[in-house]
């Protein structure tokens, strides 16, 4: 079982934390967050939702997008991989604004970082990092609140996923 996960709002004003361990080797901890996103990411936060949402990926390359596949096909990007070097660090942008509409500008975007690093042969501690929240323009103090609970969901979800073999 991993340990808790603790989800900090850093002393920078646009970031928030969190780190969690997770039973497994770091190859396999990076395997299921980029590999096996479906598996573990809420599908209501999704903009088809749980009952039209096709798909959830990720494409494993700089340069490749954070996706979702609704219903006839329909894709949606909600982000773009900037750092991709398994089984180590991935960093990508947040394309979606605090309304929950897709933000087409990268500048315009958050980041995510997220690093993996081995605690022993069959232990990860995976460290994320969501910061530039400023980006986000005039509601970004509220956004990063309101994702200082997403991220606590969302990493419970994924420590469950490796503990329980996903990917």
């Amino acid at each position: 079982m991993a340990d808790p996960i603790d989800i900090r709002q850093e002393s920078e004003r646009f970031a928030l934390r969190g780190v969690l361990l997770v039973p497994a080797p770091a190859d396999q901890a990076f395997a299921v967050f980029t590999d096996a996103l479906a598996s573990w990411w809420v599908t209501e936060y999704t903009w088809s939702g749980p009952e039209h949402l096709a798909d959830l990926g990720m494409e494993p390359h700089a340069g490749g997008m954070l996706y979702e596949i609704g219903p006839y096909g329909f894709r949606c990007d909600w982000g773009r991989v900037l750092t991709w070097d398994p089984p180590r660090r991935l960093v990508f942008t947040w394309q979606i604004g605090a309304d929950r509409a897709p933000v087409p500008d990268p500048a315009r975007a958050s980041e995510v970082e997220v690093l993996f690093h081995p605690d022993g042969p069959e232990r990860t501690r995976v460290e994320v990092e969501h910061r530039h929240f400023d980006r986000h323009g005039e509601a970004a103090e509220g956004y990063r609140q309101a994702l200082t609970a997403g991220w606590q969901e969302l990493l419970t979800r994924y420590a469950a996923a490796v503990t329980h073999g996903a990917g």
